[in-house]
């Protein structure tokens, strides 16, 4: 059975884990989904992810959840763009989430990239998830 959104279920692997307090979580991988774990790690939301091959043609994306105090560091996290509603964004429209203090990851012809960096580099895109 193949997966509609890849991506939902990424974030929606990483709630669930840090509300179980699991230590490291899996995923099917996808170059979209490794290029988001490094925004994530970047910006200091996940401690690290690594590639293993599955074998017969198959990888997983391995997941350290990072946690501060007891909680896990990634306070909320929402898909934005799902496959039914794609949202895209000009760099001069891109939102501000909690007034600059959350992230926004932003898939642009650049590559994937945070709201900040966006604006930096002056393109837009579709604008992926939000995560504080």
């Amino acid at each position: 059975m193949s997966m509609n959104d890849p991506l939902g279920d990424m974030l929606s692997r990483i709630r669930n884990g840090q509300m179980a307090n699991k230590a490291v979580i899996e995923c099917p991988h996808s170059r979209l989904l490794e290029n988001v774990c490094a925004v994530l790690k970047a910006e200091g939301y996940i401690r690290d992810y690594k590639i293993e091959d599955r074998g017969n043609n198959k990888k997983a994306l391995v997941i350290e959840l990072k946690y501060a105090e007891g909680r896990g560091v990634i306070r909320e996290v929402n898909r934005v763009s799902t496959p039914g509603r794609r949202v895209y964004s000009k760099v001069n429209d891109l939102p501000r989430f909690y007034n600059g203090l959350g992230v926004l990851v932003v898939s642009t012809p650049q590559g994937v990239m945070t709201d900040h960096r966006a604006r930096q580099a002056n393109v837009g895109g579709e604008i992926l998830c939000r995560v504080f």
